[in-house]
């Protein structure tokens, strides 16, 4: 039997825009995880921003269910993109990414760099940021999928991913009202 080409393409330019637009414009993501108590998988919406080195972050408590799953199971996935107003919602773009998730200890020198860009864009987390219950999380890029609409996907290896998104020469840095 003849091997089916494979209908993903190497990243572009064009797909590394369209990448670095999908997450410098997102305050949250999909995230999925692995249940520590039965295998299962399990998604929850994360509130989501860049590290000042242009990283992935989150804020998470430890009461969510989704904290003890990254404390067992570091391994992870992204999801950015939102459905537009009209059309198919397969037809707008999507960028999946597998991560592994890297906890910021409370003492780490980074947290207060961490912290201080993470209020800036999340002005409503100063009232719990300092929680003792809540942590930092790194989600580290292994690699991505970006489906920018029909029969148009590409792979991206995780260093095509953070080049994408240092590509636009911003500091990365993009706040939120």
């Amino acid at each position: 039997m003849p091997k089916t080409p494979d209908p993903v393409s190497t990243a572009d330019a064009e797909a590394f825009a369209l990448a670095r637009g999908l997450v410098a414009g997102a305050s949250h993501a999909a995230l999925a995880v692995i249940d520590p108590a039965d295998g299962s998988p399990g998604i929850s919406r994360i509130a989501f921003g860049r590290a000042p080195d242009g990283g992935f972050l989150t804020l998470v408590s430890a009461l969510a269910p989704h904290h003890g799953a990254l404390m067992a199971h570091p391994a992870c996935a992204l999801m950015f993109g939102e459905v537009g107003e009209k059309g198919d919602p397969l037809t707008h773009p999507r960028l999946m990414v597998k991560a592994r998730a890297a906890f910021i200890a409370p003492d780490d020198p980074q947290r207060p760099a961490l912290r201080a860009r993470w209020v800036e864009d999340h002005p409503k987390s100063k009232l719990y940021v300092d929680f003792a219950d809540f942590a930092f999380v790194r989600l580290l890029p292994v690699s991505a999928l970006l489906n920018g609409g029909f029969a148009r996907a590409y792979r991206f290896t995780a260093e095509e991913l953070l080049q994408a998104m240092q590509a636009a020469g911003d500091g990365t840095h993009h706040p939120r009202a």
